[in-house]
């Protein structure tokens, strides 16, 4: 048992020599010093990202476009034919400044309803030969209307003549009627006298009254009875005097009528003639004046200043049909906007004025995103108008326009290339770093 002890201490004092000789060696050994330090930068990295997490981060809606032209009237154009015609001259080259009202191209005209080079003047004298003709319808409309009033006065001359005439004849019939019924009761009175004659004379055995009496009285029945029947034949005339009276007061009023009428309808023809005449005259003026703008149409001139980009015909001799383009146009002066294109689910996150940061195609540019203050190269502008139905690519149209305090390079031409970034709201680093992992839209806050 003793010795079994002493070999068991013997063993473990072996042990223990072993693992201190082991402990040894490991404090012998150091660390490299390379390691140590890259340990320290990977703690600082970390530390730093985490840190970074917390940082402000600018969210945008990123778009691509071109520049363009804010107003319509200063973006390219091309120029059209109003009138079909052969090019006779071209004044301006390719490149070349104009200023508006310069003539661009000369045409000749190719319909024959136009080769008269006296046109013009041929339609002067037309005109010239219908005024008169206007004017002598217009002279005889007044001489009808003279006429009118002689007649209409002659009229009322005539009536009041013959409307006494009639009433003279009236009484007159009258007067006559008056004298019949006296010399009637005349005749009546004489007749009773001649019957009481009659029975005196006639009486018997003798006579009351003398032969010579009876004899008077006889004859002054007779002389009355005379008297009636020239009465009455005055009455007849007085009568027939009335009756052609009244017969010439109604043919003076239809004679005059008739006269009347034939001069109305006379003036009626005239001024229907006039009436043609002026309208035939409105034809010819109006044939004038497009006469006239058709022959300013033979020189297609620059309708504002700028510059001519491209010929879209070409050489002498050349026909062209009206509305076919010519030219076309740039501005001198336009004003410069940019077209982007967002998506649908980026639309209601943007507003009239909203801020954005652009990318010119050309012009050497660092954009950082989420800090736009430290871009290099990069613009800004505001939004001025969002479209309200989607292009033809699916996408939405907004309209840039440049700020006061960042001018865009004068450099930039209508159709360069752009790449925007609409500014949002700010969040933290980590927000926007989850929220892009997680496809989720931009906050609305």
């Amino acid at each position: 048992m003793l010795e079994i002890a002493k070999d068991y201490k013997k063993s473990q004092k072996q042990d223990f020599e072993d693992l201190d000789k082991k402990l040894y060696a490991l404090r012998t050994i150091s660390p490299q010093r390379n390691i140590r330090r890259l340990a320290i930068w990977l703690l600082v990295l970390i530390g730093v990202m985490v840190a970074c997490m917390f940082l402000p981060w600018q969210q945008s809606i990123e778009g691509s476009g071109a520049v363009n032209a804010f107003s319509p009237q200063d973006r390219p154009q091309e120029i059209h034919t109003a009138i079909p015609g052969r090019i006779k001259e071209w004044r301006v080259q390719e490149g070349q400044a104009v200023k508006k009202n310069d003539t661009l191209v000369v045409l000749t005209e190719i319909k024959d309803d136009y080769f008269d080079p006296e046109f013009l003047k041929r339609l002067e004298e037309q005109l010239s030969a219908k005024q008169d003709v206007i004017g002598a319808k217009k002279n005889k409309i007044n001489a009808l209307d003279n006429q009118l009033n002689a007649l209409q006065s002659g009229l009322r001359f005539k009536l009041s003549q013959v409307q006494n005439k009639y009433e003279q004849a009236k009484n007159k019939l009258k007067g006559e009627q008056a004298d019949y019924e006296a010399e009637k009761a005349n005749f009546i009175y004489y007749q009773r006298q001649a019957k009481g004659a009659d029975s005196l004379f006639y009486a018997k055995p003798v006579a009351l009254i003398s032969q010579t009496d009876w004899e008077k009285r006889r004859q002054a029945l007779q002389e009355s009875q005379a008297k009636v029947t020239m009465k009455d034949n005055k009455v007849a005339v007085a009568q027939n005097e009335l009756i052609n009276a009244r017969i010439e007061l109604n043919s003076v009023e239809a004679e005059y009528q008739d006269k009347i009428a034939k001069s109305n309808s006379d003036k009626s023809a005239t001024q229907g003639d006039l009436a043609d005449s002026e309208g035939e005259l409105s034809k010819l003026k109006n044939k004038y004046a497009n006469m006239v703008i058709r022959n300013n149409q033979y020189y297609i001139l620059a309708p504002q200043d700028g510059f001519v980009v491209k010929a879209l015909k070409s050489g002498l001799g050349e026909t062209v049909k009206d509305t076919d383009p010519i030219c076309t146009i740039m501005p001198a002066r336009p004003n410069l906007a940019v077209e982007l294109y967002v998506r649908a689910m980026d639309l209601p996150l943007l507003s009239i004025g909203r801020h954005v940061r652009m990318e010119f195609d050309g012009f050497p540019a660092l954009q950082v995103t989420g800090w736009p203050r430290v871009a290099v190269g990069t613009f800004g502008g505001t939004v001025a108008v969002i479209d309200k139905t989607d292009s033809e690519n699916g996408k939405f149209r907004i309209l840039v326009i440049p700020t006061k305090e960042e001018p865009w390079p004068e450099q930039l031409t209508i159709g360069s290339g752009v790449y925007g970034w609409a500014m949002l709201d700010t969040v933290p680093v980590w927000y926007e770093t989850w929220r892009q992992l997680n496809g989720f839209p931009p906050s609305l806050y």
